[in-house]
């Protein structure tokens, strides 16, 4: 009896991992796609010869490597299996504006991964994982702060000016 009991706990402990496995591989999927998004605009941005806003879209797509890789290890550590393959769509823009404006979306879209995330681990009272998810979240809200910013920047001095602030 005790031993049927037990088994029955670990089978539910393994079925709540797999829920979190799920939702560890949606912001894993996030990341990777931030990470070639963020690399791009970085190097267009260098090109463009802002180095100051090269500099800072090179150290978000580093930040996104940490979260990638954190979220991996946490994947691992529930004896689940990373996808490394599936990558949703880069949003790349022509401009400054439309860079930062497509860096935007895309966090945008991410958010809301990651507050259902917050919540099925909640639910599950799985704490670690609950908050290594707030932990990005925090990360991308703090980067959404600044991307509109610096959109209020273009707005009020307008993009050339801005551009010029961004050289190095």
């Amino acid at each position: 009896m005790l031993r049927r009991s037990l088994q029955q706990d670990i089978n539910t402990v393994k079925a709540l991992h797999k829920d979190t496995v799920v939702h560890l591989n949606r912001i894993l999927k996030n990341e990777l796609t931030a990470i070639n998004q963020y690399f791009l605009h970085a190097k267009m941005l260098e090109n463009f010869g802002l180095g100051a806003m090269a500099d800072h879209e090179r150290g978000e797509s580093i930040d996104e490597m940490k979260h990638a890789d954190a979220l991996i290890e946490r994947v691992l550590f529930l004896d689940g299996l990373p996808n490394l393959q599936d990558l949703g769509k880069l949003y790349i823009g022509e401009t400054v504006r439309e860079i930062l404006e497509c860096d935007l979306k895309l966090e945008m879209q991410a958010i809301p991964d990651l507050r259902a995330a917050i919540a099925h681990c909640e639910k599950v009272q799985d704490y670690v994982s609950r908050q290594l998810f707030q932990s990005i979240l925090d990360s991308e809200e703090e980067h959404v702060d600044w991307i509109e910013t610096q959109l209020g920047l273009i707005e009020r001095v307008g993009e050339q000016n801005y551009q010029q602030s961004q050289m190095k």
